[in-house]
């Protein structure tokens, strides 16, 4: 079985380096075929370069992990780099994960045997579900409000029953990633939302878990810019899919 590990990138040359090197160190000890792609959206600084190089070093200790960089130019959005390393992946499961690895990326074991079975096309990793114990290092109160409030929109403009649409660390089934990534029409950071509206429109089956997470203070999310733009794009959702089936 072949799993696809996506991690979308902007201006991530500091931390490429030390999240390529955790994924290596696990993923060549896992009895799976696997490929890493990381996605750079159009970064000013040398992401492309130094993830190249990074992949390169670790290349011939891990025969097991295959590795290239996407490049986007110029930059599009995180949703847009989610959906070209969907496509442009070949694994029978496509994670996505966030390039500060907030989520460590051990919890990968959360999502595989999920899909592999069947039983479910989508998982979505939480902060919310089950023991809030497992979000190890918290974002600043206002961030968390922010978080909450956006799903209370999500639930009340888009969709009922997910506690947690914004978590960077999902997976989809082959099957579910080529329905639902060439539809995607939103770019910007509530792509999640979309994908899972797509998803449940459907009829894909969709697993919420709880999984690890350590905030990272050095997030790109704007605490204000990118929530008001979030909200617009939320209430664009349903009008993009009208005719969706």
């Amino acid at each position: 079985m072949l799993i696809s590990i996506i991690i979308p990138a902007y201006n991530e040359a500091e931390r490429i380096v030390p999240s390529l090197e955790k994924a290596y160190a696990y993923l060549k000890e896992r009895p799976y075929q696997f490929e890493l792609i990381v996605v750079d959206d159009g970064s000013p600084d040398r992401t492309s370069a130094v993830a190249v190089q990074e992949m390169a070093r670790h290349t011939p200790y891990a025969p097991n992990v295959s590795g290239w960089v996407e490049t986007i130019t110029p930059n599009g959005g995180k949703g847009g780099a989610v959906a070209r390393g969907m496509l442009a992946a070949h694994g029978d499961i496509r994670i996505f994960t966030d390039a500060d690895f907030s989520t460590p990326i051990k919890e990968i074991d959360k999502i595989i045997p999920l899909i592999s079975t069947g039983e479910w096309d989508v998982v979505i990793g939480s902060r919310a579900a089950q023991h809030r114990e497992l979000v190890k290092k918290h974002q600043p109160w206002y961030r968390e409000m922010m978080g909450r409030f956006f799903n209370v929109l999500v639930q009340a403009f888009v969709f009922r029953g997910f506690k947690d649409t914004q978590c960077g660390f999902k997976g989809f089934s082959s099957t579910a990633a080529e329905y639902i990534f060439p539809r995607q029409q939103i770019k910007g950071f509530s792509f999640d939302v979309e994908a899972l509206y797509l998803a449940q429109r459907h009829g894909f089956k969709i697993k919420e878990v709880a999984i690890e997470w350590y905030n990272d203070e050095r997030s790109t999310v704007g605490a204000f810019g990118d929530s008001s733009r979030m909200f617009i794009e939320l209430l664009r959702i349903k009008r993009l899919h009208r005719d969706t089936k």
